[in-house]
C-alpha cells in the first residue's frame, strides 16, 4: 500500500449511509485506524472529515468497508469542478430512484387501501390474490433499500430504523402471504384469515416520502460550490511578448502580466503595477464602498472592476486564489459539522432488538404453555405488527414536515430538521454588517450647507455626479430623486478615478468629492473642516461640494441600519443569546453601526477565512454559534456554524450555505425561527414519547397478558388498528404546529 501524502485533514466521501446509527458506525471505523486521531462524520453531505499522522487510503476504506459502506478520498484540489458535477449527478440519480418507487409504493398503496375499506371489484380468495400481486413488487422492490441496510448493521450484530421498518413490514407481509396461500393454518384456530398488505405497502411508502425530502435537502449541498466556482472570470487578457491576448482563466500563470477593463471581473488575485480603478468587493471582503486601487494595492480574482483601466501581475491562480480557498472552507466546514443524532435512531438501536426478542420468547412461551402452533404464531405476528415503527418513525419527520412549512408561511426556509433541533441549543449569534443589518447599498444621510441650502447643494453635486458611474455617485443621484429636486445640465464633465468629479452648472464652477480633491483643486475647505471630521467618526463617507473654488458643503453617504435591526438585537438579547457584529469594513464604521444596533461586541475588518475562524474559536469554547450573513464571503462562516442563517435578499451563494434563510430579509425572522425550533422540537418529543409509550403499553397486551381476563388474544387486525391509530395521534400532533406564531 502506497501512503498517501501526509496531512492534518483528509476528505472522504461515504456511500451508504442511511441514519445516524450509521453515522456513528462510520465514524467508530475510522477512528479505529492507527494515525487517525479525529473522525467526523456529516450524514447530510455523505462526507467524512479524518484528521491524523500517515493516513493511507487503503486502510481508511478498508475500515469503512468492513462497517458495511464504501468511501471514495475526496481531494478538493484536483478536478473540483467535475467532482462536484460527478456528485451532483450521483445525489440526483438517487433522488430519482427514491421518487419513482415512493409514487409506485403510494399508488399501489392507496389502490389497497380503496380494495380493503371502499371497494373491490373481486371477492374473497380473489380479493386476497390480487393484493398479493400488488403488495409483492413494493415490499422487495421500492422496499430493498431497507432489507440492504438491516443486512448490512445485521452483519456486525447491530440494529437501525432499517432494521425496524424491515421487520414491521416483513410482518404484516408475510403474515398476509400465509393467510392467503395456506388460511386453514388460521382457520384451523377459530381465527377467520385476514390480510395485512396495506400496512406494509403505506409503511414503505410513508418512510420512502422521508428519504426523498432528505434526498432533495442534500442535492442542494452542492449549489454553493457550484455558484461560487460560477463566479471565477471565464478568461484572461494577457500581455505576452508585448500584446494582449485572451486565454482560459486557467492558463493564466503566476508572473503574468494581466489587463483588466473597466466592468470586467478580476481573472486571479495579484498586485496592480499600472493604471488605477474602484473595484467592488464586497462579495468577498463585505466592505460595503467600493475600494480605490493603484500601483501597489492588491486585487482578489472574482471582483469587478467598476471604473478605470489597469494591468497587475498575477501572483495567485488557480486552486491559491483567495476564491478557490473559500471554495475549500465551504467544503471542510460542510464535511466537518457535527452529525445530529436522531433520537428515533438512538431509541431504535435498543428497541428493536427488545421487541424481536420480545416476539420470540412471547412465542416460545405460549407453545410451553401448550397453545396451539396457530395460536403462537398469531402472537408472534401481533407482537411484531403492534411494534411496527410506523408511529415512531413518524414522530420525527411529520413534525418537522409541518414546522418547516409553518416557517416557510413565516418567511423562513428550513433546509431540515437537523436546523430546527441545533437551533434550540443556540447561545451565541454573530450578525454580518453589510446587507445584513444594513442595506447593503449607499445612501446619502446628511447634507449640510454652508451657503445657499440643503436643496440647492443637492441639486448642483447631482448635477455634476448623474454623468458619474459611481455608487457614491449614484447615491447623491438618488437621494436628490427622493426629494424631488429639479436637477440643472452640466457641462465640461470631468472625472478624476477614485478622488472626484467636476463639472460647469449653471455656468458656475462645481466639484464633488473627497477633502483631499477639494486640496488638490486649491479649495479652502476650512468652513467644512469640523463637519468632515464628524462625520467621518461615525464611519460615514464624506464628500465636500465647492462651487467657484468655495467649500459650499457636506454631503455624507453611508450604509444605513435596516429598520428592524435594533428591535432584533433587542430580541435576541431577551432570548438569552450573545449577539456580535462581524464584517470585513473598517473598524470606526462598524463600531458606529453597532451602537445604533445596539451590538456590544465587535469584531471589525474580518476576512472570510478569519471569519470561520472565529466561529471555530466560539464552537472551541463550547458555545453554539448561529451565523447570520447575506454575501459570497459569509459562506464559509455559514457552513462552519452550528446554524447558519442566510438573508433572501444576498447571494445565492449564501442560501446554499445556510441552514435558515429568511425570504424578505426581515431580520424579525431570526428570533421567530429560534422559537419555531423550539416549538417543534417539544412537539418532537412529545411524540416519540407517546410513540415509545404507545409499544409499551401495548406489547404486552399484543403478547398476551390479559388472555386470562379477555379469553381470546389479540386478533392481528385490531393490533394494525392499534398501530394506525398511533400514527394518527403522532400526525395530529405535528399539526399543531400550524398554529404556530398565530394570533388567538
Amino acid at each position: 500500500m502506497t501512503p498517501v501524502e501526509t496531512k492534518e485533514k483528509m476528505l472522504l466521501d461515504i456511500d451508504g449511509m442511511t441514519c445516524a446509527s450509521c453515522v456513528s458506525r462510520v465514524e467508530g471505523a475510522l477512528a479505529g485506524v492507527e494515525g487517525v486521531e479525529k473522525a467526523g462524520v456529516n450524514l447530510a453531505t455523505r462526507r467524512a472529515t479524518v484528521e491524523g499522522d500517515n493516513l493511507t487510503e487503503d486502510e481508511l476504506a478498508k475500515a469503512v468497508q468492513e462497517a458495511g459502506y464504501s468511501m471514495a478520498k475526496y481531494d478538493p484540489r484536483s478536478g473540483e469542478e467535475e467532482r462536484v458535477d460527478e456528485r451532483e449527478q450521483k445525489v440526483l440519480r438517487e433522488k430519482r430512484q427514491i421518487l419513482i418507487k415512493f409514487i409506485f409504493a403510494a399508488s399501489v398503496g392507496a389502490l389497497l387501501l380503496a380494495m380493503a375499506f371502499i371497494w373491490s371489484p373481486f371477492s374473497g380468495r380473489t380479493d386476497m390474490w390480487v393484493m398479493l400481486a400488488l403488495a409483492t413488487p413494493v415490499q422487495f422492490w421500492a422496499g430493498a433499500q431497507f432489507y440492504r441496510g438491516a443486512w448490512q448493521v445485521g452483519k456486525h450484530g447491530s440494529t437501525d430504523m432499517n432494521t425496524l421498518i424491515a421487520v414491521g413490514t416483513s410482518a404484516a407481509y408475510i403474515y398476509s402471504v400465509v393467510a392467503t396461500v395456506a388460511p386453514r393454518i388460521f382457520e384451523s384456530a377459530g381465527v377467520e384469515p385476514a390480510v395485512y398488505f396495506d400496512t406494509a405497502v403505506v409503511i414503505i411508502a410513508l418512510i420512502l416520502l422521508g428519504r426523498l425530502l432528505e434526498a432533495r435537502a442534500r442535492a442542494g449541498t452542492t449549489q454553493a460550490i457550484k455558484k461560487l466556482m460560477g463566479l471565477r472570470a471565464k478568461t484572461a487578457r494577457v500581455v505576452r511578448d508585448g500584446e494582449e491576448i485572451e486565454i482560459p482563466v486557467e492558463e493564466v500563470q503566476v508572473g503574468d502580466l494581466v489587463q483588466v477593463r473597466p466592468g470586467e471581473k478580476v481573472p486571479v488575485d495579484g498586485t496592480i503595477e499600472e493604471g488605477s480603478s474602484t473595484l467592488d468587493e464586497s462579495m468577498l471582503t463585505g466592505e460595503s464602498l467600493p475600494i480605490e486601487k493603484g500601483p501597489g494595492n492588491e486585487v482578489i480574482g472574482a471582483t469587478i472592476n467598476k471604473v478605470g483601466s489597469f494591468r497587475f501581475r498575477a501572483e495567485k491562480v488557480g486552486t491559491d486564489t483567495a476564491l478557490a480557498q473559500i471554495v475549500r472552507l465551504v467544503e471542510e466546514a460542510q464535511g466537518s459539522k457535527a452529525p445530529i443524532q436522531r433520537i428515533a435512531d438512538v431509541v431504535a438501536s435498543y428497541f428493536v432488538p427488545i421487541v424481536i426478542l420480545a416476539a420470540l420468547a412471547t412465542f416460545a412461551i405460549w407453545l410451553l404453555a401448550g397453545a396451539a402452533f396457530s395460536q403462537a404464531i398469531l402472537v408472534l405476528v401481533a407482537v411484531l405488527i403492534i411494534a411496527c415503527p410506523c408511529a415512531l418513525g413518524l414522530a420525527t419527520p411529520t413534525a418537522i414536515m409541518v414546522g418547516t412549512g409553518r416557517g416557510a408561511e413565516m418567511g423562513v426556509l428550513v433546509r431540515g430538521g437537523e436546523a430546527l433541533e441545533t437551533a434550540k441549543n443556540l447561545d451565541t449569534i454573530m450578525l454580518d454588517k453589510t446587507g445584513t443589518l444594513t442595506k447593503g447599498e449607499p445612501a446619502v444621510t446628511d447634507v449640510i450647507s454652508i451657503i445657499d441650502g440643503d436643496e440647492s447643494l443637492l441639486a448642483l453635486a447631482a448635477s455634476v455626479e448623474n454623468q458619474s458611474e459611481h455608487p457614491l455617485a449614484q447615491a447623491v443621484v438618488e437621494a436628490a430623486d427622493r426629494r424631488g429636486i429639479d436637477v440643472p445640465r452640466a457641462e465640461g464633465f470631468k472625472a478624476e478615478v477614485g478622488h472626484g468629479v467636476s463639472a460647469t452648472v449653471l455656468n458656475q464652477s462645481v466639484a464633488v468629492g473627497s477633502a483631499r480633491f477639494m486640496r488638490q483643486l486649491g479649495v479652502d475647505i476650512g468652513a467644512a473642516e469640523a463637519d468632515v471630521q464628524r462625520l467621518e467618526s461615525k464611519g460615514k463617507t464624506a464628500i465636500v461640494v465647492s462651487v467657484d473654488d468655495r467649500a459650499a458643503g457636506v454631503m455624507a453617504i453611508a450604509d444605513t441600519l435596516k429598520s428592524e435591526a435594533k428591535h432584533t438585537v433587542a430580541r435576541l438579547k431577551s432570548l438569552g443569546l450573545q449577539v456580535l457584529m462581524v464584517t470585513g469594513d473598517n473598524k470606526r464604521t462598524a463600531e458606529a453601526i453597532a451602537s445604533e444596533a445596539g451590538i456590544d461586541t465587535v469584531l471589525a475588518e474580518v476576512l472570510p477565512d478569519q471569519k470561520i475562524e472565529k466561529v471555530r474559536e466560539l464552537q472551541t469554547d463550547g458555545r453554539k454559534v448561529a451565523m447570520v450573513g447575506d454575501g459570497i464571503n459569509d459562506a464559509p462562516a455559514l457552513a462552519q456554524s452550528d446554524i447558519g442563517i442566510a438573508i433572501g435578499t444576498g447571494t445565492d451563494i449564501a442560501m446554499e450555505s445556510s441552514d435558515l434563510t429568511l425570504i424578505s430579509g426581515d431580520l424579525e425572522g431570526i428570533p421567530k425561527s429560534l422559537e419555531l425550533s423550539k416549538a417543534t422540537m417539544r412537539t418532537i418529543k412529545q411524540n416519540l414519547v407517546g410513540a415509545f409509550g404507545y409499544n409499551v403499553i401495548l406489547i404486552p397486551v399484543a403478547a398476551g397478558v390479559l388472555y386470562p381476563i379477555w379469553g381470546v388474544l389479540l386478533d392481528p387486525m385490531f393490533a394494525a388498528a392499534a398501530m394506525a391509530a398511533s400514527s394518527v395521534t403522532v400526525v395530529l400532533n405535528a399539526l399543531r404546529l400550524r398554529k404556530f406564531g398565530r394570533e388567538a
